[in-house]
């Protein structure tokens, strides 16, 4: 695939920014280690994906990891092995922020799991929308047998995703599971070969991208606010949300063109 690279693009040195129309690729790029989560590549994560949030139109992110045989590996545990409390409570608060700027954003964020996503880099795709995984990944919060928890949201987003007795047992035995088991308990949303994995995740992508943007941005507010929410504030939430969009030109246009039976035409607007 050929991608148009923005000259606005920002440069990075853990993470590769790809551009292709309206489709965002974020690759974290540390194939020797994995791609295992560092400060930096947790700081520039942080920055990619608030700098794309400012972007109306990029409609839709996907995240991987360079190489096929890690999404994320992980934490880097060289560099936490000496941590005291306070630079660890550092740390977590970086890799929080992360996932909460992924919550914030319009655009729905599609992980593409390559191989090991584990320990961060498993609280990583949890903080997507969509996890799409290839046959060879493999998911666990392996944290426990290190002498520690997780700590980038995989003890909240874990029990949000999959059951209570699933999450339990990932996480206080530590052992990974692979891309069928993870497709059993819900933890994705499908599996793929390797080689079809990132046309999965486009193919949805671009699919996002031909909706009405703030229909989907509105969308994503709602699907995020019912894991926080009393059903009855999520479904005042959702009339609000549903009500609003009635003033967009885009509700118009849609309702027009499904009428005439003709594609509609979107502009965010």
């Amino acid at each position: 695939t050929c991608h148009r690279v923005d000259l606005m693009n920002p440069t990075f040195q853990t993470l590769l920014y790809e551009i292709d129309g309206p489709l965002l690729t974020l690759t974290v790029n540390r194939p020797k280690v994995l791609n295992a989560l560092n400060e930096q590549v947790l700081d520039e994560l942080y920055e990619a994906l608030r700098h794309a949030g400012e972007q109306p139109e990029l409609r839709a992110i996907i995240l991987t990891g360079a190489g096929d045989r890690a999404f994320v590996a992980g934490a880097d545990i060289a560099a936490m092995a000496n941590l005291q409390p306070a630079a660890a409570l550092e740390l977590a608060k970086k890799g929080h922020r992360v996932g909460e700027v992924m919550a914030r954003l319009p655009q729905p964020i599609i992980a593409a799991v390559n191989g090991f996503a584990l320990g961060g880099g498993m609280e990583l795709a949890m903080a997507c929308d969509v996890i799409y995984a290839s046959t060879r990944a493999k998911f666990g919060q392996p944290e426990v047998n290190i002498g520690v928890m997780p700590g980038f949201g995989g003890t909240q987003r874990l029990p949000r995703r999959v059951s209570l007795s699933a999450a339990a047992e990932l996480l206080y035995g530590g052992d990974p599971i692979g891309a069928e088991d993870a497709l059993r308990l819900g933890l994705v949303a499908a599996v793929c070969a390797l080689e079809e994995l990132m046309e999965r995740a486009r193919t949805l992508g671009r699919k996002i991208a031909s909706r009405a943007p703030r229909a989907v941005a509105a969308t994503k507010h709602a699907l995020h606010a019912a894991l926080e929410l009393p059903l009855s504030l999520g479904n005042q939430l959702e009339q609000r949300l549903f009500s609003e969009l009635f003033a967009t030109q885009d509700q118009k246009e849609g309702m027009a063109a499904f009428l005439a039976k003709r594609p509609p035409s979107y502009t965010g607007k």
